[in-house]
Formats: structure tokens, sequence, C-alpha cells
């Protein structure tokens, strides 16, 4: 880039003034001594295309997608990586000089990458994970715990029918369990994840049966507020290894905010102060 050419990115969302990713990137931008830019923009779903479009002709590099534009993004950028595709979602855009938009997903990064910094003792293929929810959160989840090695996952899900579509997708390592069964495929998981969004500030309580939860299983929960939710807290007093979920979104930022202003920023203490 160009002295001249002040590089920008941002997220795209609707709503988005409660994302958090701004003040992670700019403190990035700070940490580096980037003259660069990163803002919220809030994009209505008839407008995602024309927006997206207009952006590199504005200066734009790149950007973020998140809730509900993730899926509906695919149909409108040049070209699809096949790790998004795998997962069915998109959060990274990525603006080519020649024009080409790039859709990426690096959802499934953040969340090996914080699972192993948070449990550098577990080992993938120690034995089964149960993934609690079939959303679009948990294909990213899935797909990282295959790649990585784990030999089968218990997939459980509300909606019963969304984790079968998921195991046609992902294969013979899915074992689809009923939602009423979840508590009785914890006890004997090596690593146990809650990918919904329930235990939420604002949500329903995650009304799941813990007491088979006890030391040697890893729990983490992609929930990040509050920091330290139910599921944690009842895990951390069974003397599981505990991993919170603000080190997912922290780390999934990564290699977009590399791919656009050319330097790879670190997740530490004052990345995670700057986002709380």
């Amino acid at each position: 880039m160009t002295e001249h050419k002040i590089p920008l990115a941002g997220v795209i969302g609707c709503p988005i003034a409660h994302s958090k990713s701004p003040q992670l990137h700019r403190h990035w931008l700070r940490t580096h001594e980037i003259a660069g830019h990163y803002m919220p923009m809030h994009v209505e779903p008839e407008d995602l295309e024309s927006v997206v479009r207009m952006m590199p002709k504005m200066g734009f590099v790149g950007a973020n997608v998140t809730i509900p534009h993730k899926q509906a993004i695919m149909e409108i950028v040049d070209k699809v990586t096949d790790r998004a595709k795998l997962m069915g979602a998109a959060n990274t855009l990525i603006f080519h000089e020649d024009g080409v938009i790039v859709a990426d997903n690096t959802d499934g990064y953040g969340f090996i990458t914080n699972l192993h910094e948070g449990a550098p003792d577990w080992d993938a293929k120690s034995g089964p994970a149960t993934v609690l929810g079939a959303g679009g959160a948990s294909r990213a989840v899935v797909a990282s715990l295959i790649e990585a090695g784990v030999p089968e996952i218990r997939l459980c899900n509300r909606t019963r029918s969304r984790a079968e579509e998921m195991a046609e997708t992902f294969g013979s390592k899915i074992t689809v369990v009923d939602w009423v069964q979840a508590g009785n495929v914890i006890e004997d998981a090596t690593l146990v994840v809650n990918t919904t969004s329930l235990g939420m500030v604002g949500q329903r309580r995650l009304r799941v049966p813990l007491d088979g939860l006890h030391s040697g299983i890893v729990v983490t929960d992609l929930v990040y507020t509050p920091l330290k939710t139910e599921l944690l807290q009842v895990a951390e007093d069974a003397n599981c290894t505990v991993v919170d979920g603000l080190g997912m979104l922290l780390h999934q930022a990564v290699p977009g905010f590399e791919r656009w202003f050319g330097q790879r920023p670190e997740v530490n203490d004052a990345a995670r102060a700057a986002v709380m």
C-alpha cells in the first residue's frame, strides 16, 4: 500500500453496535502504529451486495462479516475458499487489487487455536468430544475438531434434524444424540463444547445435566458474555480444565488483520483487555 492511501477495514452486520471487533482491531492498529482504520458497519440484507461491491473503491482492503450475512455473502463474492464452503458460512472478506473479492472462514482456526492455548495438554486423539448446538458456529467447531483428529463427535441439538444435516455433511465421525440425552454423553468425553447462545447474558440458561463432568475433561464455551458462564463455573468446580470463549474471538481475527494490514498481531492480555 502507498503512504497516501490509508487502508480501511471493518465489520458488516445487522445489528452491529454490539460488536467487539472494532475495539480489538483498533488496539492492534495502535500497537503496530499502522495508519489504518477499522469500523462497524450496519448493513441491511437488501443492501449487502451493493455495499460490498463498493467497498474496494472506497479504500477497503477487507472486512469481517457477522450475523445475519455470513451465509448470504457467499453468493455475492467472486471466490469462496474450500474452508468456508465446508462450514457453510464466511466471516472474512479479502479485497484483491484486481477487484476479486474472496470470502473465507477463520472461526475454526480461532476455536482450535484458543483451545490449544487454554488447554495445552488436550490431545485431540484421546477420546470423543461432545458438542452442544448445530448452528453456524458448531460447523466451524466440528470441522476443526475433525481436522485435529478427534475420533468421534457426539452432536446434540435441540432440533435433531439440524444435527442430522451436519452429520450428512461431515460424515461417520458424527454421532447425533437427542438433546435430552446430552448429559449422558458428557461423562466419558474428553472435550465438551457449547456452541449455542444458551447461557449468554439475555438468553436462557443452558439446561443440560452436568453432573458427569469430572477432572480430565476439557470444557469450553463459545459464549463470552459473561466470560465465565454457568457451564464453565460448574466445570471449574468439578476440576475440569476450562477455556473461555473470548480467545476464539481474538484468534479468529488474527488471519484477517495480517492479510489486510501486513502485520501479524499478538493475542495477549492487552488484546483481551482492549475487548473487555
